[in-house]
């Protein structure tokens, strides 16, 4: 797997096919296998693919302090992978937390983003009126929780392949993921995600203007309605609202639609 350098760090991605390039990022807690049963069918239209094991997943890039978890700097590494593979504008894509990496690459970094796909995850300001306005956050208790020191690490390890099936993903995927993070402390990194919200600081602007396309899983137990139908009061641009049957981990389990919203928003711009 090659690596780009970044911010003093050292990241592990995949680089594959040729054409126009789509940046794929993976949620949580998931890393580039993600895509998986997605990338041969963006690589059968003529697209390359670029998906990073991001910040706290890869193993060259998992700094302790909580504020190197904000999403700027997240979103940071987006930018880092472009330049490092030479890239100025790329179709960025996003699921879970990738999505609101994908969000946010999309609002500051505009010129980099050639369009936009978030799976499962709405707007990040969709997300926070949810909270003042819907049972968002009783689906979102887990977010607190995981502000704790070392403790979330340890109960998740030990039972993640089955919350994994219990919220809908399948069961070798599950197992798969269960053993890449066997090791509480491999989680570490990717539970400082959340644990870095705190040093995020604000948004601005809200307005999303590159061409997007959402796609959401009526059946997802995190992430609910009332966000995904406000994610379009903050898009002024093409942008086309995508509900499937289906949960929360849209990558793994539906891989023929999610391709086919991808190929069709880069085809659209």
């Amino acid at each position: 797997m090659p690596t780009y350098h970044h911010d003093g760090l050292t990241f592990d991605y995949r680089d594959e096919g040729t054409g126009e390039p789509v940046v794929l990022l993976h949620g949580f807690p998931e890393d580039s296998a993600s895509w998986d049963a997605v990338v041969p069918l963006l690589h059968a239209t003529g697209l390359r693919t670029l998906a990073p094991d991001q910040r706290g997943y890869s193993p060259g890039a998992v700094p302790k302090r909580r504020r190197d978890y904000a999403i700027r700097t997240l979103v940071g590494d987006v930018i880092g992978l472009l330049d490092a593979t030479g890239i100025e504008r790329a179709h960025v894509v996003g699921h879970d937390w990738g999505g609101g990496v994908a969000w946010m690459t999309a609002l500051w970094h505009p010129d980099r983003v050639a369009s936009l796909v978030s799976l499962a995850s709405p707007h990040p300001a969709a997300l926070m009126w949810s909270y003042r306005h819907t049972t968002q956050g009783l689906r979102s208790w887990y977010m607190g929780t995981f502000q704790l020191p070392w403790l979330p690490e340890r109960l998740l390890a030990r039972d993640l392949a089955r919350t994994l099936r219990s919220s809908g993903m399948k069961a070798e995927i599950a197992e798969r993921y269960a053993r890449r993070f066997a090791d509480p402390a491999s989680l570490t990194g990717p539970m400082n995600w959340y644990r870095g919200m705190p040093f995020s600081g604000r948004m601005g602007d809200p307005m999303v203007r590159v061409p997007t396309t959402y796609v959401w899983g009526r059946r997802d137990g995190f992430l609910g309605p009332e966000a995904a139908r406000k994610t379009a009061d903050f898009v002024e641009a093409d942008y086309r609202f995508v509900e499937l049957d289906a949960t929360h981990w849209l990558p793994e389990n539906d891989p023929d639609p999610v391709a086919a919203e991808i190929i069709a928003r880069v085809a659209g711009g």
